[in-house]
């Protein structure tokens, strides 16, 4: 074992301190990595404040993490000293289930093991990205490609893959039209890929204060759904929406804006208890209304590579780790544009 710097919660109400958390020294498919940058998403707001039920504190949160290879177990294959490698919100699975073979580990049958409040393989609790290092089998250890800096790469670990699984599900391309509700830590990240995938994209948001911002990231049109007229206006009109927002919307009138076999598919987590599910709006116009989970890891790592080659990266404002509560309160004012990533070397 071996012990590094991290801020953890300690409580659901309390602020994340700095502590040490203990990583379990190294089995022989292990990779050690110190750890560069840490996205903080919203969920790490909702777990450590107990919005989605009791967690294991204390708890050093974060899945979005970017970092260099310093050692490897002995019959480590895929990564070397020195690798530029990236960790998201999974660091195991069973691998053997039927969704585990075809890649999709997110969804592991027997349970995935998350990065941060699961038990891990030596029966302690996982810790995540806040921290100095990292323990991760090598076969949940992603690789940065060139031409991505490690900073805006750490939030594609979550936000990038979280909204590049559903547009890649759903074809998004050329001559579909896509939605984005809410420009986010998420939602921007869904602009900039649907738009070099060639779809045509909208950005539905509360109001036009990022009409401009939403322009330059990729969006080919921008309503308000404060404005009423927006859901006439665009009535039957979109062939995939992807909804963003931490918060309940008012589903029903969304779901109107779907063309024929029109899909709307949720990936921003509410900390609040879902809404009646509307049928009628879902079986008119044969609507498909689904739900989506990061990607596993074959596709985060494709999601990576079609970064580089179209140069995206997140949004970030850098943070020392000292600001991190500052972050989250930040974050929950949506005073932020559009990812706070903390530089972990403040940590030491």
């Amino acid at each position: 074992m071996r012990t590094v710097n991290a801020y953890a919660a300690v409580s659901a109400t309390g602020p994340l301190v700095p502590t040490a958390v203990r990583r379990r020294d190294l089995g022989p498919t292990d990779v050690l990595i110190e750890i560069a940058y840490c996205g903080i998403c919203h969920s790490d707001i909702h777990a450590v404040r107990g919005e989605w039920g009791p967690q294991p504190y204390p708890l050093t949160p974060g899945h979005e993490m970017t970092g260099v290879v310093t050692e490897i177990g002995a019959d480590v294959t895929k990564h070397a000293v020195g690798d530029r490698v990236g960790v998201g919100c999974m660091v195991d699975s069973c691998g053997i289930c039927a969704n585990c073979e075809q890649g999709d580990e997110q969804y592991c049958l027997t349970g995935n093991t998350l990065t941060y409040g699961s038990t891990d393989t030596d029966g302690s609790t996982t810790q995540g990205g806040y921290a100095t290092h990292i323990v991760v089998t090598e076969d949940f250890v992603l690789r940065i490609p060139d031409g991505l800096g490690m900073e805006a790469a750490a939030p594609l670990l979550c936000a990038g893959i979280t909204s590049y699984s559903p547009l890649a599900r759903w074809g998004a391309g050329p001559g579909k039209k896509v939605a984005v509700i809410g420009l986010g830590g998420l939602g921007h990240m869904a602009v900039k890929l649907a738009h070099a995938m060639g779809a045509e994209v909208t950005v539905l948001s509360q109001s036009l204060k990022k009409q401009d911002d939403a322009l330059r990231l990729g969006a080919d049109h921008f309503y308000a759904t404060g404005d009423p007229k927006t859901f006439e206006t665009l009535a039957g009109t979109f062939d995939l929406i992807v909804n963003t927002v931490s918060a309940p919307i008012d589903l029903p009138a969304f779901l109107g804006l779907l063309a024929l076999d029109g899909v709307f598919n949720t990936v921003g987590a509410s900390g609040v208890p879902e809404i009646a599910f509307p049928v009628g709006a879902i079986a008119a116009n044969r609507r498909v209304y689904t739900y989506s989970l990061i990607g596993g890891i074959r596709e985060t790592q494709k999601m990576l590579d079609f970064c580089a080659q179209h140069r995206i990266g997140a949004e970030v404002e850098i943070i020392p780790a000292s600001k991190i509560n500052d972050a989250y309160e930040r974050i929950l004012a949506s005073d932020v544009r559009y990812r706070f990533v903390i530089d972990n070397t403040t940590l030491n």
